[in-house]
């Protein structure tokens, strides 16, 4: 690696110690601690990250608490609605989506914080499922209808997906993704779950975006388990049952520990440079380092999101 000790100028400096955290209810599961302080070694930079509880309705007051050394939040449910009104602009996708998973800060002179969001869900699933050699799908199959799955939603679109089957508990909540994939040129469809197992079924790649625990009423067609693959952004317990039925077929599903990794990556280049397009300094060395940092059998609970 390069060496990081205030000569680089593509890094901030490292004597300049700053304060950054992911931010939910409950949050001791998290495993973004882990990610980002391995990042933030091996870019030479000593910073801070940790993990507080901030459940809903009290995301203001630990906003309002924050000193000038604050840089940046990773935000999981049920903060990444919350958020919107303290925002000062937002990206692209946290926009489409109405999902902000990630703040940085600024702070101005006199005036306070100013708060940038991000959602960084999006590209972490693209390059999570690139990773696994998806990188086309014309129809998506996603199970689920929360944040997450809006984040899924737009992920299939940048597939170029044309068709996406949504697949929810309660279908009457599903009519922000219909009218988030009209607006992406989509055609989306919705169903109960009691349609899991229609025989015509066909699908590219199947999403599911349910909490690990979830209990499915029925099965996906065994011919579609053996043929396609599954990306379950769940990752503990791991096999989920889903994955699991798709093993039993014969079929490969990958768990979310690799969008879990991905989408930090991305946030570590929007705290670092401030662009979540821009790679950084030896970014695989850091990759590699964040990845090196993941357990293998994560506890707690089936989705950090």
């Amino acid at each position: 690696m390069a060496d990081h000790t205030g000569t680089d100028p593509d890094l901030p400096s490292p004597s300049g110690r700053r304060r950054l955290a992911v931010l939910g209810s409950p949050i001791g599961h998290s495993l973004s601690p882990a990610l980002h302080r391995a990042a933030y070694r091996a870019l030479g930079l000593d910073w801070e990250y940790s993990a507080v509880g901030v459940g809903a309705g009290e995301l203001d007051t630990f906003l309002d608490g924050l000193g000038p050394d604050w840089l940046g939040l990773s935000l999981t449910m049920p903060l990444k609605h919350e958020i919107q009104h303290r925002l000062t602009d937002l990206d692209r996708v946290a926009a489409l989506t109405g999902a902000v998973n990630t703040v940085r800060l600024s702070d101005t002179p006199g005036q306070g914080h100013t708060l940038s969001g991000y959602n960084t869900d999006v590209p972490g699933l693209v390059r999570a499922l690139a990773e696994a050699g998806v990188d086309r799908a014309s129809r998506v199959t996603l199970l689920g209808a929360g944040a997450t799955a809006a984040s899924a939603l737009v992920a299939a679109a940048e597939l170029g997906a044309e068709f996406v089957d949504v697949i929810a508990r309660s279908p009457g909540k599903a009519e922000t993704l219909e009218t988030l994939g009209r607006g992406l040129g989509l055609v989306v469809t919705v169903t109960g779950l009691d349609t899991i197992d229609a025989a015509d079924r066909e699908s590219d790649l199947v999403i599911s975006t349910l909490p690990g625990g979830t209990a499915l009423p029925t099965e996906f067609p065994a011919r579609l388990r053996a043929s396609i693959p599954l990306f379950d952004v769940g990752y503990a317990p791991w096999p989920s049952a889903l994955a699991a039925s798709w093993a039993a077929a014969g079929g490969t599903a990958h768990s979310g520990l690799s969008m879990l990794l991905h989408q930090a990556l991305i946030q570590v280049r929007i705290f670092v440079g401030d662009d979540p397009f821009q790679p950084l300094p030896e970014e695989a060395t850091v990759l590699n380092a964040m990845r090196a940092a993941l357990p293998a059998r994560p506890p707690g609970p089936a989705v950090e999101g």
